[in-house]
Parts: structure tokens; C-alpha cells; sequence
């Protein structure tokens, strides 16, 4: 099954996880960070979401990201209906930059399916696991506006770039089934389609957690994803 990120955007059968994350990659450009504030420091931790996709029966998504020697890996799993994947990363941080080392993923559609690998040479820029992390790491951080969004890029899992736009709307608590915690809201536009928007809720001091992820197209919410259990620490990772 090859399925684009823009395409699963567009069509929830393709890959749950493609479809709602598009931001488990995005990574910022051009940007210009406010000094006065320093970036939060990666920890471990394992999340479960709960994603609701229109058409589809409910799909649990498990998150890990676990440091193992001098790097960092984050890795996220799947199961809705007929459609299964996952996506692994191993990236290193060092004050302000996220470097991308090798990505992993496998989807399946009736128990047909592909494996990509992008290795440290292939990765131009961030792969979506990693950009992610990146992106909830620089979150209010940059001045982005409405006015004057940051422009973001990203590899998807065959290692085509996308383009998108982004700039935070506000830094407000929110309730998730896992409970009430500080978000930084942060709206995500398609650079090249206007009818589409992702509104992505992080947590300020978990980079890489997600607290909350709706998919808008032509002003009707398509996809929801939500947070159910966070467990500082992490555990093993699989």
C-alpha cells in the first residue's frame, strides 16, 4: 500500500496513523526562536491515544519514546479494522537541534503491506517520527503567526518531502480522556490546499507527546485524536 501523507489525509483507509499524525514529521524552517526561552529537555514516556476516524471503527495508537545510548527513538503502533502499521525513529538532540539517524515503517492493508527504511543519508530533513518530537520542542518558541506562519517540511515514509504551514493559536489547558494538562494549540495549514487544517495540541514540557489532534477539511472535522493514558517513565519500549 502506498499511501502519501497528503493522500491519507485525504482517505482514512489508507494508514490510521498517516491519516490524523501528519505530524508524527514535521520539522520547521526559517524560524526565528525567541532567546529568552529554552527548549525542553527529551524524557521518556508511553502514551496511548484513542483515534476516531469518520467511516471507521475506533483504533487504539500505543507511543514510546525511550533513549537508548547517546540517541533517542521514538516508535508508534497502530491496529484499525483491516489497516495495521507502525513507525520507528532514532534521532540525537543537542540544545536546540534535532538530528534525524534512521526511520523504520511498516503498513498493512488485509494483511498486504510494505516496509520503508530511510537510513541517516537518505534523511534531507526530518522524517515524521522525528519531526515531531521537533515540532512539539519548538512550539511557541518561534514567531509564527497567523500572519506570518512558519513554513514546515517534512519526509513522509517513502521519503518524498511535503510542505505545510504553521503558527500557534494559543497556550490554554485542555481535557483529554487522559485528563486536564497545559497545551501549546498549534494550527497546521497545506501549503499548497486551502480546505484542509490540523490543530495539534502538545504538552510544554513532554516534547514529542501529543494531548490532542483534530483533522478539519472544508470546515468539517474529519479525524480526532486524543490522548487516554500517559505514563511519565515510559516502561520498556517493544
Amino acid at each position: 500500500m502506498r499511501c502519501a501523507l497528503s493522500q491519507a489525509l485525504q482517505h482514512p483507509h489508507c494508514l490510521a496513523v498517516a491519516a490524523t499524525l501528519c505530524f508524527t514529521g514535521l520539522t520547521t524552517t526559517v524560524a526565528e526562536a525567541s532567546p529568552s526561552k529554552d527548549y525542553s529537555a527529551p524524557q521518556p514516556f508511553k502514551a496511548n491515544y484513542r483515534l476516531k476516524v469518520d467511516g471507521w471503527p475506533s483504533a487504539n495508537i500505543t507511543h514510546h519514546l525511550s533513549q537508548e545510548n547517546n540517541h533517542w527513538r521514538s516508535d508508534m503502533r497502530f491496529s484499525i479494522a483491516v489497516v495495521s502499521g507502525e513507525e520507528r525513529s532514532r534521532f540525537s538532540v543537542a540544545d536546540d537541534a534535532t538530528h534525524a539517524l534512521l526511520y523504520n515503517s511498516r503498513y498493512s492493508l488485509f494483511g498486504i503491506g510494505n516496509d520503508y527504511q530511510l537510513r541517516e543519508e537518505q534523511l534531507t530533513t526530518l522524517d515524521r517520527q522525528t519531526a515531531l518530537f521537533d515540532l512539539s520542542r519548538r512550539a511557541g518558541k518561534e514567531n509564527c503567526s497567523e500572519a506570518s506562519p512558519c513554513d514546515v517540511r517534512f519526509l513522509d515514509h517513502e521519503g518524498e518531502e511535503e510542505h505545510y504551514q504553521y503558527y500557534m493559536e494559543s497556550q490554554a489547558p485542555i481535557s483529554v480522556p487522559a485528563g486536564e494538562f497545559d497545551a501549546l494549540n498549534v494550527i497546521m495549514l497545506n501549503a499548497e490546499k486551502s480546505d484542509s487544517e490540523l490543530h495539534l495540541s502538545f504538552h510544554p514540557d513532554w516534547p514529542g507527546l501529543v494531548l490532542s489532534a483534530e483533522y478539519f477539511k472544508d470546515g468539517e472535522r474529519e479525524t480526532l485524536l486524543a490522548l487516554t493514558e500517559f505514563n511519565p517513565g515510559g516502561g520498556a519500549t517493544p
